[in-house]
C-alpha cells in the first residue's frame, strides 16, 4: 500500500473563497479528535476541550480573521461568527458547481 502524505491544512482565507472546503476539513478534523461537539450550540465541552478546539480554529484562519475574533473565547461563538459571515457563499458556489 502506498504511503499517504499529509496534506497541508489550508487556513480560511479572509475573503472566504475556500470556506466550503475549510468547513468540511475542520468538521472532519474535530470529529477525528473527538472535539466536534465544541462547535455545536448548547455543548457541554470541558474547558480543556473548548480551549483545544479554539486553538485549532484560530490556527487555521487568516490572520485578519484571527485578530477580528481575538476576544472571542468560545469555539462555538467563533464557529458561528464565521458561519454568519461566510454562509452566503454556499448559495453562490453550489449552484455554479452544479452547472459545471
Amino acid at each position: 500500500m502506498e504511503n499517504i502524505k499529509n496534506q497541508k491544512f489550508i487556513s480560511l482565507d479572509i475573503s472566504g473563497k475556500n470556506y466550503l472546503s475549510w468547513v468540511l476539513d475542520v468538521k472532519l478534523h474535530l470529529n477525528a479528535k473527538k472535539l466536534r461537539h465544541t462547535i455545536e450550540e448548547e455543548n457541554t465541552a470541558t474547558n480543556e476541550k473548548g480551549t483545544t478546539a479554539l486553538i485549532f480554529l484560530r490556527h487555521h484562519i487568516d490572520d485578519g480573521l484571527k485578530y477580528e475574533y481575538l476576544t472571542v473565547e468560545n469555539p462555538f461563538e467563533v464557529w458561528q461568527n464565521l458561519n454568519d459571515r461566510f454562509e452566503h457563499l454556499k448559495a453562490v458556489v453550489l449552484p455554479k458547481a452544479l452547472n459545471d
